[in-house]
């Protein structure tokens, strides 16, 4: 948990430095399939409660795409239908992880993830009503497996 703050904290950090939101190290292709694991919600119902893939259906992320370019190209397909049809902000991407974040053009929405590639594990978060006193958050905890085994 402890790294999970650190990245989103790292992320936020990033989301106001219009000039350093973008670092590709590694030209990479990625093709995941990701099997749900947990989500965390924060709303008027849930208070950052943790829910296991028995106490609540979300879908599987088939076909994740994510492809990386030196040095400012990111794109990641398939994760939601917002980031398929939005630009990115925050784009890093290494040999030990990828982070992204986009927003939406009222700033009021947004949606981050950090995907690790030696672990595996794919953390989404969307927040919305950002602009409210009482931002709501889901956090959803994925297990990925890359389908090109030579990346």
């Amino acid at each position: 948990m402890k790294i999970f703050l650190s990245i989103f904290s790292l992320l936020c950090c990033f989301s106001f430095a219009q000039a350093q939101n973008t670092n590709i190290t590694l030209n990479s292709d990625l093709n995941l399939n990701c099997k749900f694991e947990k989500v965390i919600l924060k709303n008027p119902d849930h208070n950052f409660e943790s829910f296991t893939k028995d106490q609540i259906k979300r879908k599987d992320i088939n076909k994740l795409i994510i492809e990386s370019k030196t040095p400012d190209v990111l794109n990641v397909k398939n994760l939601s239908e917002f980031f398929n049809k939005i630009d990115l902000e925050v784009k890093i991407s290494n040999k030990d992880i990828f982070l992204i974040q986009a927003f939406d053009k009222e700033r009021n929405y947004s949606e981050s993830a950090v995907y690790t590639r030696k672990t595996g594990e794919l953390i989404h978060e969307i927040t919305t009503n950002i602009k409210q006193e009482e931002k709501e958050k889901d956090i959803s905890f994925y297990s990925c497996k890359n389908n090109n085994k030579d990346t």
